[in-house]
């Protein structure tokens, strides 16, 4: 078990802007991990890059290590957009981004896979040891758990996500063409939420085209997604089944011009369903005439994100419960690590001593020592070892219950030669530090 400290830096949809994002997001999660891994004194790496999050975890001797390598990291990012935390609260929300709690959609089910890929990036890359190899697998863990027992993820709870169920209600969306008008948060929202759905195709308009790109890349592979200028939009509505408009712009981008009201008197012309998520109005009141399209505002989301908000509200702390007991578990597991380590290093001592002594003693009895006598004598050299050892084998694993770092520490000095007691710290590092570091940018309290 490594006794380096955990350290991690992220930039989110809660800390900054697109942006920031874009400037936080690496060439690819594995390309992240090896960058980071170049820095000295940096054991370990994990980073996690997706269209509303990039954050990268290290494990060094000191938080002073870490925070040196996350502020070259996020040298692009405006530092009021980066929130840097030490250990604990670095392992606690790791956990809780693996259960959804930390997700625009409060536990949608995407990030728990994301959270996966990453750390085969990070594993491919030779970011992953024996402090994130625990931390990475028990979020996983967490992350299943919280979908499997309880409701976290069960109706929806985000407008983008209701948008998709009106929608739905209108016409079937499997093998349709959704249009998304807009690429911030809800605009997001709500091209992932469609892309879900099993829509066959998916565009994003943007005013800044880079934008709607950078969340293109992030749809479902089954999808085929394009992003296109807002230029565009009069050719992108003339094709789309569904669209749904969310740009934040201060007068309607969507016209009767742009919709499909030519031809409202034959009865098999399929009807286009618009979703306004725009405050003010992103869709021209006179839309809603249009004998073929379906304008739904955000009156008529209401009671569908009310339906589902108050549950998942009360799964959230069922949730947060559970990561609380699983939080304590991982660090009982590095304690048990720790403490193994001390105890592994007296037995390989004992060992040595043991060997050396068993050949000394065979070599002063007389005449040739035949195979019996060679056993009966390492016998008991074994169970004086263990008798000895297993009082300060007990002693040491109730040490580590009780962070009790010192008898640890002292073990570790007599048995183990290569031990150094400057390699950084012993014991887990919530024992070491009090609070959370911050040397970056924002607190944890995002």
């Amino acid at each position: 078990m490594s006794t380096g400290v955990v350290t991690a830096g992220r930039v989110t949809h809660k800390s900054g802007g697109v942006d920031e994002l874009a400037a936080a997001s690496p060439e690819s999660q594995g390309a992240a991990v090896r960058e980071l891994l170049t820095v000295p004194d940096i054991d370990e790496a994990y980073v996690l890059s997706t269209c509303n999050r990039v954050e990268a975890y290290v494990v060094g001797a000191d938080h002073a290590v870490g925070r040196a390598a996350l502020a070259e990291f996020f040298a692009a990012v405006d530092d009021d957009a980066v929130v840097t935390t030490a250990h604990d609260e670095s392992l606690r929300h790791l956990l809780r981004v693996a259960a959804g709690l930390e997700s625009v959609i409060l536990g949608e089910d995407q990030i728990i896979g994301q959270v996966r890929t990453a750390y085969e990036d990070a594993r491919d890359a030779g970011g992953i040891g024996s402090m994130l190899e625990a931390a990475v697998t028990k979020a996983i863990h967490v992350g299943e758990r919280a979908r499997t027992e309880t409701a976290i993820n069960e109706g929806v709870v985000s407008l983008g996500s209701a948008a998709t169920r009106r929608a739905a209600e209108e016409l079937d969306l499997e093998g349709a063409t959704a249009l998304v008008v807009g690429a911030g948060e809800m605009g997001q929202l709500a091209a992932r939420s469609l892309g879900a759905a099993g829509v066959d195709e998916l565009v994003v308009a943007n005013r800044t085209v880079a934008h709607a790109e950078h969340l293109v890349d992030d749809i479902e592979d089954e999808t085929d997604a394009a992003a296109v200028p807002l230029e565009a939009l009069e050719t992108a509505t003339s094709r789309a089944d569904i669209i749904v408009a969310a740009t934040g712009s201060e007068e309607p981008v969507l016209g009767t011009h742009h919709l499909d009201g030519d031809t409202g008197t034959d009865e098999t012309d399929p009807e286009q369903v618009v979703v306004d998520l725009g405050q003010p109005r992103d869709v021209e009141p006179a839309a809603d005439a249009l004998p073929t399209v379906r304008v739904f505002d955000l009156d008529d989301l209401e009671s569908i994100t009310a339906e589902t908000r108050e549950q998942r509200a009360d799964a959230a702390r069922e949730v947060e419960s559970m990561i609380d007991a699983e939080f304590d578990l991982l660090c009982d597991q590095y304690k048990r690590a720790r403490a193994d380590e001390a105890i592994a290093a007296m037995y390989e001592s004992a060992e040595r001593i043991k060997d050396r002594e068993v050949e000394t003693a065979l070599s002063h009895l007389e005449g040739e020592v035949t195979d019996d006598q060679r056993e009966v004598v390492e016998a008991m050299a074994d169970a004086l070892v263990n008798q000895l050892l297993a009082p300060p084998t007990k002693s040491l694993r109730e040490a580590a219950a009780e962070d009790d770092w010192s008898t640890i520490h002292t073990a570790l000095q007599l048995f183990n030669p290569e031990f150094d007691s400057d390699d950084g710290p012993l014991a887990p590092p919530s024992v070491v530090t009090a609070s959370a570091d911050t040397g970056i940018g924002a607190t944890d309290d995002d």
